[in-house]
């Protein structure tokens, strides 16, 4: 099975990247799922149902969140109705569901959401939340992929090898910044620290670089906008063995200039 997660999809120009790029990557690699992170999709700061519609017409199957997931309201009522995900450590009480499963190729394919704590909010730990998803959903699926969407890189590293041999693939998200470590671990699992993002390249995470400047100079508020010049695509590929469950390779995807 050929699985393409895509980074973080930050505000307008992402979602313009997307549709130039996905249509080009399923021809070239026959991609059997896509996966892609838009807790940034609607201008920055959450997602709209408009938006998540913009993005599955790209050809993405399965939206997963972070910790701007409710950014915008009206994603309180879309939630249980599309195949968009919050983070599975949230409170139970916390709209909408934290995994989701989608037939593929004959398998029932299981994609996560996690949010870190290192540097965020205090949701409930990561770790016990898809411990006890894991005894859940055993006989449920075979393949098994985890977005970690967290600041600290030792948190995702150590989640990277607490889920090894459990999952298929553990793939960060949330920095906006790629990191150069994509691996099979040893006991099967792909994994990579952080794919990035899919948006303006030329700016500071996706933002107007002049209103982050203005921001670490001053130290005063600032409305940030969201950048719109030369774009960038940052993702991963992932083959994974159907009867298994495990992976056999993880290529990491940056494409600039866009």
């Amino acid at each position: 099975m050929k699985v393409l997660f895509i980074g973080d999809i930050v505000g307008r120009k992402g979602r313009r990247i997307l549709k130039e790029i996905i249509p080009r990557l399923k021809g070239e690699r026959h991609i059997d799922l896509i996966i892609a992170n838009g807790e940034n999709a609607a201008g920055g700061f959450g997602i709209t149902k408009k938006v998540a519609d913009e993005i599955f017409a790209c050809g993405v199957d399965i939206i997963t969140g972070g910790n701007h997931i409710f950014a915008k309201k009206e994603i309180y009522e879309i939630m249980d109705s599309l195949p968009i995900l919050r983070a599975l450590n949230y409170p139970p009480s916390v709209p909408g569901r934290g995994f989701i499963f989608k037939p593929c190729k004959g398998e029932n394919v299981c994609v996560v959401s996690l949010c870190g704590r290192v540097f965020m909010d205090s949701l409930d730990c990561p770790f016990r939340a898809i411990d006890g998803l894991l005894e859940e959903i055993k006989e449920k699926a075979k393949i098994i992929i985890v977005d970690v969407h967290a600041e600290a890189t030792s948190e995702k590293v150590a989640l990277g090898w607490f889920l090894d041999g459990r999952v298929s693939a553990v793939i960060g998200t949330h920095t906006h910044i790629p990191t150069a470590d994509p691996k099979i671990l040893p006991k099967g699992t792909a994994y990579i620290t952080d794919v990035g993002m899919v948006g303006a390249g030329n700016s500071v995470i996706g933002i107007k670089k002049e209103l982050v400047l203005k921001r670490f100079l001053l130290l005063i508020p600032v409305r940030f906008e969201m950048a719109e010049d030369e774009g960038i695509f940052g993702g991963a590929y992932i083959d994974i063995d159907e009867k298994t469950g495990k992976a056999s390779s993880i290529e990491q995807i940056q494409i600039q200039g866009l």
